[in-house]
């Protein structure tokens, strides 16, 4: 049943049916009818929706997501809020984001009967993902959410990368797997350190898109289980199959990229988006990938157990596997590398053995002396960790901060935050994650929160400026919404002016504050002038930037009141008119008065009298 009348939202967008619908959104077809385009329109679920936290880091992740300007991501227009009445007479606010409309369908349907896909094809999409991700990584911007069902195939083939800025959103709400049901969805996907609820960065992507060239080479996901929890203990404990393993045809320049992407250690992966996708673009052109062979990134994350049994004790030992595939250690490339390992481990041994008859000489000595009581030596297998003082850096520019961190041997993270402040110029560090003056391990990752601006700022006054200028006067004063302009006829301002902006100016707003702003179109309704005298109509004319035709028509009538105004042109019913049109009048005349007609007299003539008639 078509609603007889569509809601419409911002009083430009026209919502029509539903499309999609996610674990935090409902995605339905709209219309600008301001450009007179169809876009999505993407509502969030009106239980997040209540949440003023969430509300604040959608807005804020949105307006990042708008600034991202790349083919392979489907582009984001405007945000908002829609206001909705409940029955209890209070008013939901429902933020809203409108995106560019993409005509095709996700890698989800794609997959849906799982069969793989061709390799061509598959590592052309996964191209396509990456090179969205390289871009958003350098816009710092984390996606935390690639899935087959956000990325859509056009009509024309290209790759659209879905639903940047809203995951992020999610994830800095600090949604864990059991606490959102959109993380849930999504655990085939999900990177170790997301299982882990751990900070994640730009590598916590390139394991989801090796999870997600793994599916499109094989038709199922790296890991599957019983229950989302069963499959994100798998991500962090055990290692993948290779494709190979599942799929004959897949090459083995392809098993080691994968593996390589699926790496649990982010260290041992991809360290970019640009990097994977070197890799890949290397193995379509037949050349040397930079992924190292299928074993020995699961080799390098193999616990090394030790024993007091003896120093043979010390070697790797393949553990148990979970995965229906178990990894290969590729042999040694040539004898000398053999030889290379064997004199490493024997360089280990003796180390230990050293240790060893070190501690086995402090115990006699401590021993030697019954008053000196034993000191506890420390175990081979420990080492005292290097603790560092955080820093302050706030104030600092982000690149001063990020030299000043690793000078220290910390690791600060390429994401950043941002947060409103008062004291801390815009774009500056307001603080880090951990604080400033806490101790922490050398190594260990940093995060840098930087100042968003104030929480309010001053809305300058732009009625009666170009629209160009009015923005440029918002931008200036650090206002970062969208506005919405809309054009008006009015004759307060000239074409292409400002008539009024809400919230007003002298008053103030958040900085992501939308304004409503309303521009001349430079038209001008005519007034009603019937029964106006010349006078009345030229001063009523002249508010409204119209003009007075000075060539009056007259016309004589018994129906108007004389030197009134009986009609003019154009007329209010021919629509509104451009400024200074001039306005033809008919001008009502009295009727003259009419002359009276006089019926001629005869002379009178004379009549004989009888005597003359006698005589």
């Amino acid at each position: 049943m078509v609603e007889s009348n569509p809601r419409v939202l911002a009083g430009r967008y026209e919502v029509g049916e539903l499309i999609g619908r996610g674990g935090m959104a409902e995605v339905r077809i709209g219309r600008d009818n301001r450009l007179s385009r169809r876009v999505a329109v993407k509502l969030l679920r009106a239980d997040l929706a209540q949440d003023s936290t969430f509300q604040a880091r959608f807005r804020r992740e949105a307006q990042s997501a708008a600034a991202l300007n790349h083919p392979a991501i489907v582009s984001v227009y405007d945000t908002g809020e829609d206001n909705r009445e409940l029955p209890d007479g209070t008013t939901q606010h429902v933020p809203f984001i409108v995106m560019e409309y993409v005509e095709g369908h996700t890698v989800r349907e794609l997959l849906r009967d799982g069969a793989a896909l061709p390799i061509d094809e598959a590592v052309e999409i996964t191209e396509g993902v990456l090179s969205a991700l390289e871009y958003s990584h350098h816009a710092g911007i984390v996606h935390r959410d690639i899935k087959p069902a956000n990325v859509m195939i056009t009509t024309a083939g290209d790759v659209k990368v879905m639903d940047f800025g809203i995951a992020r959103a999610v994830a800095d709400s600090a949604a864990t797997m059991t606490q959102t049901q959109a993380v849930v969805g999504t655990a085939q996907y999900l990177s170790p350190e997301q299982a882990r609820g751990e900070v994640v960065d730009a590598r916590s992507d390139v394991y989801s898109t090796g999870a997600l060239l793994f599916e499109l080479l094989t038709g199922r996901p790296p890991f599957v289980g019983d229950s989302p929890v069963a499959v994100a203990y798998q991500h962090v404990r055990e290692e993948p199959p290779t494709p190979s393993s599942l799929a004959s045809d897949v090459p083995e320049e392809l098993d080691r990229i994968v593996l390589k992407a699926l790496a649990k250690d982010r260290t041992l992966r991809y360290q970019s988006a640009a990097e994977f996708r070197a890799d890949l673009e290397t193995a379509q052109r037949g050349g040397i990938v930079s992924a190292p062979a299928v074993g020995v990134i699961a080799a390098a994350t193999t616990a090394m157990p030790t024993s007091p049994a003896g120093p043979t004790q010390v070697l790797p030992t393949p553990g148990p596997r979970q995965t229906s595939r178990t990894a290969t250690i590729v042999p040694p490339a040539d004898e000398n590398e053999a030889d290379r390992r064997g004199r490493a481990w024997i360089w280990v041994l003796s180390i230990v053995a050293i240790l060893l008859v070190g501690g086995i000489a402090w115990a006699i000595w401590g021993q030697g002396d019954p008053d000196t009581p034993p000191s506890p030596s420390p175990s081979p297998s420990e080492t005292v960790p290097v603790t560092v003082a955080i820093p302050d850096v706030s104030g600092m520019t982000e690149d001063e901060a990020r030299r000043e961190l690793t000078d220290l041997g910390l690791t600060v993270l390429a994401a950043t935050e941002s947060e409103a402040s008062e004291e801390i110029e815009k774009d500056r560090v307001v603080r880090t994650n951990p604080a400033a003056q806490q101790n922490v391990e050398e190594g260990d990752e940093v995060q840098l929160v930087l100042s968003a601006g104030p929480s309010a700022l001053e809305v300058p006054d732009i009625v009666g400026d170009s629209q160009e200028d009015a923005l440029q006067k918002l931008k200036d004063a650090g206002f970062t919404g969208s506005p919405v302009i809309t054009i008006v006829d009015s004759p307060e301002q000239e074409l292409g002016r400002v008539v009024s902006i809400e919230p007003a100016g002298a008053t103030t707003a958040p900085p992501d504050q939308s304004f409503q702003i309303s521009v001349a179109s430079g038209n001008v309704p005519v007034p009603d002038l019937r029964g106006l005298t010349v006078t009345e109509a030229d001063e009523l004319l002249a508010a409204n930037k119209l003009r007075l035709d000075p060539s009056f028509t007259y016309t004589p009538t018994n129906d108007w009141d004389p030197d009134t105004i009986m009609s003019w042109t154009p007329s209010a019913g021919d629509g509104p008119q451009p400024q200074g049109t001039r306005i033809t009048i008919e001008i009502a005349q009295a009727m003259p008065e009419p002359t009276p007609t006089q019926t001629p007299t005869q002379e009178p003539t004379a009549t004989p009298t009888d005597e003359e008639t006698l005589g």
